[in-house]
């Protein structure tokens, strides 16, 4: 038990930027199979500062923005940064030069052009939303599809941040905590049936994708992974089912 407390505290301090007591014990390996929950945490948070902006009350398009600000400053800009390096690394024709290009710390082009349609694609979104529980799924569905590419395919590094959750975790032992979180809130909240269903795709799908463009994973591509399915899901829930 006491090792299940340590993980989540490192799941904590390494996904997000909330601030824990220097004393407490963290563990970063093994933490991974937390990370929805702490999505769950984060979407809770992001909920909140919803309904606070709307009591206000805030022009829907400026509380928008001011979520996403908000979601970037809770997360570090952490999964962000990696969308924008697989972005460039993706860009580069040679195949065998992608991970060197990823690992550059100089953002390029199209690293800049990914991160400017994440960012548009959820403002939009989100202004244009009515339920503020969906924030809970979307982040912790984009967690899960993490949690997914962890689990399913390999590795490309010998170092790297993502290092570290791949060689200490295993599938699918170490990932109950996340199916039963996404078990529950498929039940509990108003989701329809489609976009629930769109979500689960997205989780899966987003991972394969970049498995297929990679040949693999590394850290970077898992904040890929993030990033493109909380946005990609919050784009579901703005389609309107036919009449």
């Amino acid at each position: 038990m006491k090792a299940l407390w340590q993980e989540w505290l490192g799941a904590i301090a390494f996904y997000t930027c909330l601030p824990l007591p220097p004393n407490w014990p963290i563990q970063v390996a093994g933490a991974a199979k937390w990370c929805p929950w702490v999505g769950l945490l984060l979407g809770g948070i992001l909920w909140g500062a919803q309904v606070l902006l709307r009591l206000l009350p805030v022009p829907p398009f400026v509380a928008s923005v001011l979520l996403v600000a908000l979601w970037l400053v809770l997360t570090g800009g952490l999964h962000l940064d990696g969308a924008m390096d697989t972005a460039d690394g993706l860009a580069v024709r040679e195949p065998q030069r992608r991970l060197e290009v990823m690992a550059d710390s100089r953002t390029g082009a199209f690293g800049v052009m990914a991160a400017m349609v994440i960012l548009l694609l959820k403002v939009a979104a989100l202004g244009s939303l009515e339920q503020g529980s969906v924030l809970l799924w979307v982040l912790v569905g984009g967690r899960l599809s993490q949690v997914w590419a962890i689990a399913r395919y390999p590795y490309l590094k010998l170092q790297g941040s993502g290092q570290i959750h791949k060689a200490s975790c295993r599938f699918p032992r170490d990932f109950w905590p996340s199916g039963l979180l996404g078990l529950l809130l498929g039940f509990l909240l108003p989701i329809p049936l489609g976009q629930l269903l769109l979500g689960l795709l997205l989780i899966l799908l987003i991972p394969a994708w970049f498995q297929w463009q990679l040949g693999g994973h590394t850290g970077d591509t898992y904040g890929a992974v993030v990033e493109w399915t909380e946005a990609l899901m919050l784009v579901a829930f703005t389609v309107e089912p036919a009449s």
